[in-house]
């Protein structure tokens, strides 16, 4: 991306309400590491061009989510929160697209967006943005929403942060016990309809392999 930010014009309309979504779908993470095989099997969907915007309450698991999807494509890490420095760009190790990890938690409007020119990576890169709802959904005409839910309540059961972490969204804290999240997974745009059975797929994939583990266990 480039050090010196300028204002681009926005690539697709971001309605204050968006409409009604493509293709959507819901997974229960049990813990951490099965966040992480999320994110890994939702990047065998995407491709350059995506936008994947990323919701949920601090500690929800967002970051570690883009840790899988980042594992997934097989780009360089390690991958924190990039909240003290907004975005970071992580390449390619085999030649596919790079991975663009943005924050926007402390943005305030979609002006502050269009400075970061995050659409200057756009095409040839899969983008990530934690906190994004509302304010990035123009950067592409399509996108894939992500939101991670705490059933047991927003205080319980994980803590917030680790290195790096800036606004904090690690998933559970050091000593704390693992607690469930809800995935909703939702696709807006021509992309995701045309993706659709590839979505659903990854995500029955993923529920088989979560049952097969605990199966075991």
């Amino acid at each position: 991306m480039n050090e010196q930010a300028t204002t681009a014009p926005a690539v697709g309309q971001a309605p204050d309400e968006p409409g009604e979504a493509s293709v959507t779908g819901t997974a229960r993470v049990p813990e951490p590491d099965r966040m992480r095989a999320l994110g890994a099997r939702l990047a065998t969907v995407l491709g350059p061009g995506d936008l994947v915007v990323l919701a949920g309450p601090l500690g929800a698991g967002k970051t570690t989510l883009v840790q899988g999807i980042g594992e997934g494509l097989g780009v360089r890490g390690p991958i924190t929160s990039p909240t003290f420095v907004i975005a970071r760009v992580h390449p390619s190790l085999r030649g596919g697209p790079d991975l663009v990890h943005a924050d926007a938690y402390r943005l305030g409007s979609r002006l502050e967006v269009d400075d970061l020119d995050l659409d200057a990576d756009l095409d040839h890169s899969v983008t990530v943005v934690e906190w994004g709802e509302g304010l990035v959904e123009n950067l592409a005409p399509g996108y894939l929403l992500v939101s991670i839910d705490r059933p047991g309540g927003a205080g319980s059961g994980a803590g917030d942060g680790g290195a790096g972490s800036g606004a904090g969204d690690g998933g559970a804290g050091d000593g704390a016990p693992a607690e469930p999240r809800v995935v909703r997974v939702a696709g807006f745009g021509d992309r995701w309809l045309a993706a659709a059975g590839a979505l659903r797929a990854a995500l029955a994939d993923q529920a088989l392999a979560d049952r097969a583990l605990a199966d075991r266990g």
